[in-house]
Protein backbone atom coordinates (compact mmCIF):
# COMPACT_ATOMS: atom_id res chain seq x y z
CA UNK A 1 0.00 0.00 0.00
CA UNK A 2 1.36 3.45 -0.82
CA UNK A 3 2.22 5.53 2.20
CA UNK A 4 0.07 8.64 2.25
CA UNK A 5 1.85 11.78 3.43
CA UNK A 6 0.69 15.39 3.97
CA UNK A 7 1.81 16.13 0.40
CA UNK A 8 0.23 12.91 -0.87
CA UNK A 9 -3.21 12.46 0.71
CA UNK A 10 -4.68 8.99 1.04
CA UNK A 11 -6.90 7.76 -1.77
CA UNK A 12 -10.33 6.52 -0.71
CA UNK A 13 -12.96 4.72 -2.75
CA UNK A 14 -16.60 4.69 -1.62
CA UNK A 15 -18.69 1.80 -2.98
CA UNK A 16 -22.44 1.98 -2.34
CA UNK A 17 -25.33 1.48 -4.76
CA UNK A 18 -27.49 3.99 -2.84
CA UNK A 19 -26.68 7.35 -4.42
CA UNK A 20 -27.87 9.34 -1.39
CA UNK A 21 -25.68 7.42 1.05
CA UNK A 22 -22.75 7.44 -1.38
CA UNK A 23 -22.98 11.20 -1.82
CA UNK A 24 -23.33 11.72 1.94
CA UNK A 25 -20.15 9.75 2.67
CA UNK A 26 -18.19 11.39 -0.15
CA UNK A 27 -19.33 14.84 0.97
CA UNK A 28 -18.20 14.16 4.53
CA UNK A 29 -14.82 12.80 3.45
CA UNK A 30 -14.25 15.67 1.03
CA UNK A 31 -13.68 17.92 4.04
CA UNK A 32 -10.68 15.81 5.09
CA UNK A 33 -8.34 16.40 2.13
CA UNK A 34 -8.53 12.82 0.83
CA UNK A 35 -8.42 11.87 -2.86
CA UNK A 36 -11.90 10.47 -3.42
CA UNK A 37 -13.51 8.12 -5.92
CA UNK A 38 -17.03 6.72 -5.86
CA UNK A 39 -18.59 3.62 -7.39
CA UNK A 40 -22.15 2.30 -7.54
CA UNK A 41 -21.25 -1.31 -8.32
CA UNK A 42 -18.41 -3.82 -8.45
CA UNK A 43 -17.70 -3.20 -12.13
CA UNK A 44 -17.04 0.49 -11.48
CA UNK A 45 -14.85 -0.35 -8.48
CA UNK A 46 -12.73 -2.76 -10.54
CA UNK A 47 -12.28 -0.16 -13.26
CA UNK A 48 -11.17 2.49 -10.77
CA UNK A 49 -8.76 0.11 -9.02
CA UNK A 50 -7.14 -0.76 -12.34
CA UNK A 51 -6.43 2.93 -12.93
CA UNK A 52 -5.76 4.20 -9.39
CA UNK A 53 -3.78 3.11 -6.36
CA UNK A 54 -6.38 2.98 -3.57
CA UNK A 55 -5.51 3.10 0.14
CA UNK A 56 -8.94 2.41 1.63
CA UNK A 57 -12.37 1.22 0.48
CA UNK A 58 -15.63 2.08 2.23
CA UNK A 59 -17.54 -1.02 1.13
CA UNK A 60 -21.27 -1.68 1.13
CA UNK A 61 -22.18 -5.39 1.21
CA UNK A 62 -25.40 -5.46 -0.82
CA UNK A 63 -24.59 -4.54 -4.42
CA UNK A 64 -26.48 -4.92 -7.70
CA UNK A 65 -23.80 -7.02 -9.41
CA UNK A 66 -22.41 -9.03 -6.52
CA UNK A 67 -21.69 -9.13 -2.81
CA UNK A 68 -19.19 -7.09 -0.83
CA UNK A 69 -18.14 -10.15 1.15
CA UNK A 70 -17.11 -11.93 -2.05
CA UNK A 71 -15.20 -8.86 -3.19
CA UNK A 72 -13.35 -8.74 0.10
CA UNK A 73 -12.40 -12.41 -0.21
CA UNK A 74 -11.21 -11.88 -3.80
CA UNK A 75 -9.08 -8.85 -2.94
CA UNK A 76 -7.34 -10.67 -0.10
CA UNK A 77 -6.90 -13.72 -2.32
CA UNK A 78 -5.15 -11.50 -4.86
CA UNK A 79 -2.79 -10.26 -2.15
CA UNK A 80 -4.26 -6.75 -1.94
CA UNK A 81 -3.54 -4.95 1.34
CA UNK A 82 -6.01 -2.12 0.73
CA UNK A 83 -7.79 -1.15 3.96
CA UNK A 84 -11.49 -2.10 3.94
CA UNK A 85 -14.30 -0.75 6.10
CA UNK A 86 -17.56 -2.62 5.56
CA UNK A 87 -20.64 -0.42 5.91
CA UNK A 88 -23.89 -2.37 5.90
CA UNK A 89 -27.36 -2.74 7.36
CA UNK A 90 -26.45 -6.26 8.51
CA UNK A 91 -25.83 -5.83 12.21
CA UNK A 92 -25.49 -9.26 13.80
CA UNK A 93 -22.28 -10.37 15.50
CA UNK A 94 -22.03 -13.32 13.10
CA UNK A 95 -22.09 -10.99 10.09
CA UNK A 96 -19.40 -8.79 11.63
CA UNK A 97 -17.17 -11.76 12.36
CA UNK A 98 -17.67 -13.15 8.85
CA UNK A 99 -16.73 -9.83 7.30
CA UNK A 100 -13.61 -9.54 9.45
CA UNK A 101 -12.57 -13.13 8.77
CA UNK A 102 -12.86 -12.55 5.02
CA UNK A 103 -10.36 -9.73 5.33
CA UNK A 104 -12.22 -6.55 6.27
CA UNK A 105 -10.31 -4.28 8.63
CA UNK A 106 -13.35 -2.74 10.28
CA UNK A 107 -17.15 -2.96 10.25
CA UNK A 108 -19.75 -0.22 10.67
CA UNK A 109 -23.51 -0.81 10.83
CA UNK A 110 -26.05 1.52 9.21
CA UNK A 111 -27.30 3.96 10.33
CA UNK A 112 -24.03 5.39 11.59
CA UNK A 113 -22.69 8.73 12.74
CA UNK A 114 -20.51 10.20 9.95
CA UNK A 115 -17.97 11.40 12.51
CA UNK A 116 -17.47 7.80 13.67
CA UNK A 117 -16.68 6.74 10.11
CA UNK A 118 -14.09 9.52 9.88
CA UNK A 119 -12.42 8.40 13.11
CA UNK A 120 -12.25 4.79 11.97
CA UNK A 121 -10.78 5.77 8.61
CA UNK A 122 -8.09 7.86 10.29
CA UNK A 123 -7.26 5.01 12.68
CA UNK A 124 -6.96 2.44 9.89
CA UNK A 125 -4.77 4.68 7.74
CA UNK A 126 -2.56 5.45 10.74
CA UNK A 127 -2.24 1.74 11.53
CA UNK A 128 -1.38 0.91 7.93
CA UNK A 129 1.42 3.49 7.93
CA UNK A 130 2.90 2.04 11.11
CA UNK A 131 3.06 -1.61 9.93
CA UNK A 132 5.19 -3.58 10.08
CA UNK A 133 6.72 -2.68 13.43
CA UNK A 134 10.47 -2.38 13.82
CA UNK A 135 10.53 -5.58 15.84
CA UNK A 136 8.68 -7.78 13.36
CA UNK A 137 10.62 -6.29 10.46
CA UNK A 138 13.76 -8.07 11.66
CA UNK A 139 12.25 -11.22 13.20
CA UNK A 140 10.34 -14.03 11.53
CA UNK A 141 8.68 -15.96 14.37
CA UNK A 142 6.95 -15.18 17.66
CA UNK A 143 7.13 -18.19 20.01
CA UNK A 144 4.43 -18.63 22.68
CA UNK A 145 3.31 -21.80 24.41
CA UNK A 146 3.62 -24.69 21.95
CA UNK A 147 3.09 -22.44 18.93
CA UNK A 148 5.09 -20.26 16.58
CA UNK A 149 3.45 -17.39 14.74
CA UNK A 150 4.99 -16.74 11.34
CA UNK A 151 5.03 -12.93 11.14
CA UNK A 152 5.76 -12.96 7.42
CA UNK A 153 3.29 -15.56 6.16
CA UNK A 154 0.75 -14.72 8.91
CA UNK A 155 0.09 -18.31 9.94
CA UNK A 156 0.50 -20.53 12.97
CA UNK A 157 3.13 -23.26 13.04
CA UNK A 158 2.47 -26.23 15.35
CA UNK A 159 5.23 -28.12 17.22
CA UNK A 160 5.14 -30.78 14.47
CA UNK A 161 5.54 -28.02 11.82
CA UNK A 162 1.92 -28.36 10.73
CA UNK A 163 0.61 -25.04 9.36
CA UNK A 164 -2.64 -23.46 10.55
CA UNK A 165 -3.99 -20.61 8.46
CA UNK A 166 -5.36 -17.51 10.16
CA UNK A 167 -7.93 -15.05 8.88
CA UNK A 168 -6.90 -11.39 8.78
CA UNK A 169 -9.00 -10.72 11.88
CA UNK A 170 -7.49 -13.67 13.77
CA UNK A 171 -3.96 -12.62 12.89
CA UNK A 172 -4.51 -9.03 14.05
CA UNK A 173 -6.11 -10.26 17.26
CA UNK A 174 -3.27 -12.66 18.03
CA UNK A 175 -0.71 -9.93 17.34
CA UNK A 176 -2.39 -7.74 19.95
CA UNK A 177 -2.04 -10.52 22.52
CA UNK A 178 1.57 -11.18 21.54
CA UNK A 179 2.48 -7.50 21.80
CA UNK A 180 1.38 -7.52 25.45
CA UNK A 181 1.68 -11.03 26.91
CA UNK A 182 0.47 -11.65 30.47
CA UNK A 183 -1.42 -8.36 30.39
CA UNK A 184 -5.22 -8.27 30.65
CA UNK A 185 -6.62 -6.57 27.53
CA UNK A 186 -10.14 -5.22 27.38
CA UNK A 187 -12.21 -5.00 24.20
CA UNK A 188 -11.04 -1.42 23.63
CA UNK A 189 -7.40 -2.54 23.67
CA UNK A 190 -8.07 -5.50 21.38
CA UNK A 191 -10.02 -3.36 18.91
CA UNK A 192 -8.28 0.04 19.07
CA UNK A 193 -9.73 1.16 15.74
CA UNK A 194 -13.23 0.67 17.19
CA UNK A 195 -12.48 1.99 20.65
CA UNK A 196 -15.66 4.07 20.86
CA UNK A 197 -17.98 1.06 20.51
CA UNK A 198 -15.76 -1.91 21.37
CA UNK A 199 -17.16 -2.22 24.89
CA UNK A 200 -20.53 -3.17 23.39
CA UNK A 201 -19.24 -5.16 20.41
CA UNK A 202 -19.71 -8.85 21.19
CA UNK A 203 -18.12 -9.92 17.91
CA UNK A 204 -14.76 -9.77 19.70
CA UNK A 205 -15.91 -12.63 21.95
CA UNK A 206 -16.64 -14.79 18.91
CA UNK A 207 -13.26 -13.94 17.40
CA UNK A 208 -11.48 -14.89 20.62
CA UNK A 209 -13.45 -18.14 20.78
CA UNK A 210 -12.44 -19.11 17.24
CA UNK A 211 -8.82 -18.23 17.88
CA UNK A 212 -8.88 -20.36 21.04
CA UNK A 213 -10.17 -23.32 19.06
CA UNK A 214 -7.19 -23.12 16.72
CA UNK A 215 -4.69 -22.75 19.55
CA UNK A 216 -6.23 -25.73 21.36
CA UNK A 217 -5.22 -27.94 18.44
CA UNK A 218 -1.75 -28.36 19.99
CA UNK A 219 -1.01 -29.90 23.41
CA UNK A 220 -0.94 -27.13 25.99
CA UNK A 221 -2.64 -24.63 23.70
CA UNK A 222 -6.11 -24.73 25.22
CA UNK A 223 -5.19 -22.51 28.19
CA UNK A 224 -3.21 -19.86 26.36
CA UNK A 225 -5.94 -17.21 26.17
CA UNK A 226 -7.77 -16.82 29.46
CA UNK A 227 -10.87 -14.82 30.31
CA UNK A 228 -10.61 -12.37 33.20
CA UNK A 229 -14.20 -11.76 34.21
CA UNK A 230 -15.26 -8.15 33.93
CA UNK A 231 -11.90 -7.05 32.50
CA UNK A 232 -11.07 -8.86 29.25
CA UNK A 233 -8.63 -11.49 28.02
CA UNK A 234 -4.98 -12.33 28.63
CA UNK A 235 -2.35 -14.34 26.76
CA UNK A 236 -0.95 -16.44 29.60
CA UNK A 237 2.45 -17.11 28.12
CA UNK A 238 5.86 -15.60 27.64
CA UNK A 239 6.69 -14.55 24.07
CA UNK A 240 10.11 -14.90 22.42
CA UNK A 241 11.21 -13.91 18.92
CA UNK A 242 13.57 -15.47 16.43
Amino acid sequence: MPDATPSQPATLLVLDDDADIRDLIVGQLAQENYRLFAAANLAELRRIMQEQSVDLIVLDLNLPDGDGLSLCRELRGEGSDVQIIMVTARGSAIDRVLGLELGADDYLTKPFEPRELLVRIRNLLRRARSEPSARTATMRYAHFGPWRLDLVQRRLVAPDDRLVMLSSAEYRLLCRFIDEPNVVLGREALLPERRATAAFDRSIDLQVSRLRQKLADAPGGSELILTVRGEGYVLASAVDYS
